[in-house]
């Protein structure tokens, strides 16, 4: 059996000491310890850094008043509740990720952190605390469940324009066409008065055009194209559409590779969309005397969408286009996100717009 004499038993200590400090130092979460009075004894690089403070300046100081005085809303957080001082004071360790520590410009962060007893001889002596700023997985939590609303809000309003357009056209067309008739019948009975006759086609004609009005109404509000022969049908209609309407010189080009079906559901409904709010900005704003469209779709296994509209109208700026009043635009890239898609647009004054759709199509939409 090997016996360790108190001299070497010294170095062996030393060392493990030196290699404990340096592991201390080199991790990337905060590290600080502290005694029986909440006061920090020892603290590494990364607490320091992340909390803004510098190492000397934490030693001796009580790490809750310091870093944890203050909830995220701003109400004052009492020591006796802190879950850090209860892992020395109850014997509760602990692990917490939704509060936040407070750096030393008075800035705050959401930190998970640990809190655990240092215990020697059976006596409880401090404890160590370890924490990591998550700010950023926060941030992407919340955006995460912003889509999440904003998809579910955007599936009501669909199934929503969806049922007004069937009432419309169940309710309102039946009337328009038995008012038609009855026009028309009035008008067989009328035709030698010229007058009433006269009367009876100005009628005919009125609700001629009602039926296209409410003909268009019901498109805009759910194209049954897009339900009965699906997206890509739906695209090339309402680029040809545009095409036909807007009065513009024009060139559409669409390529669809063979063996990959249209998307459906929420993200047929959402390119859809997009695609609408980038045509209808042209027609309102852009004063263009030319468009061109491309409509494009990569092959099989993984095929990605591609929508390419340029104008080459008053343009605008890089300002005008992250303004947070920007809604249109703001709602395009949104919708294109919540799908794993991009959306880009570039612009200058009097240069024309260019609006770049990229959408990876789901496995699905491949087999």
């Amino acid at each position: 059996m090997n016996t360790v004499h108190a001299p070497e038993q010294g170095r062996v200590a030393d060392v493990w000491r030196d290699r404990l400090a340096l592991l201390l130092e080199s991790t990337g979460e905060g590290i600080f310890g502290i005694d029986m009075a909440g006061c920090c004894v020892f603290v590494n690089r990364s607490a320091a850094q992340q909390l803004g403070w510098p190492a000397e300046q934490m030693l001796g100081r009580n790490m809750h008043e310091l870093i944890h005085h203050t909830h995220a809303d701003g109400r004052h957080y009492p020591e006796c509740d802190c879950p850090i001082f209860n892992a020395f004071r109850r014997g509760l360790p602990c692990r917490i990720d939704d509060e936040v520590l407070w750096r030393a410009d008075g800035s705050s962060f959401y930190a998970e952190y640990s809190s655990h007893p240092i215990v020697e001889n059976g006596e409880v002596q401090g404890a160590v605390v370890t924490f990591s700023d998550i700010s950023e997985r926060r941030r992407a939590q919340e955006l995460s469940r912003v889509r999440e609303l904003a998809r579910h809000q955007e599936a009501v309003r669909e199934a929503e324009r969806t049922r007004i357009a069937r009432e419309i056209h169940d309710e309102l067309g039946s009337l328009l066409v038995a008012l038609k008739m009855d026009v028309n019948w009035l008008a067989k009975r009328v035709a030698e008065r010229e007058e009433l006759g006269a009367k009876c086609r100005g009628m005919g004609r009125m609700i001629d055009t009602a039926v296209d009005n409410v003909g268009r109404i019901i498109t805009d509000l759910r194209p049954s194209i897009l339900d009965h022969q699906g997206l890509w049908a739906a695209l090339e209609w309402q680029a040809q559409e545009f095409v036909d309407t807007a009065e513009l010189d024009s060139d559409l080009q669409v390529h669809v590779a063979a063996g990959v079906p249209p998307p459906e559901g929420a993200l047929a409904i959402a390119v859809f969309r997009i695609f609408q709010e980038v045509l209808s900005n042209i027609a309102r704003h852009a004063k263009a005397r030319r468009v061109q469209i491309r409509i494009a779709v990569d092959d099989p296994p993984q095929p990605v969408l591609y929508l390419d509209v340029r104008d080459d109208g008053v343009g605008t700026t890089v300002a005008s286009l992250d303004d947070p009043r920007s809604y249109g635009v703001m709602g395009m890239r949104e919708r294109a996100a919540q799908f794993g898609g991009t959306l880009t647009i570039d612009s200058a004054p009097g240069l024309g717009t260019r609006v770049r759709l990229v959408m990876p199509l789901p496995e699905e939409a491949a087999s």
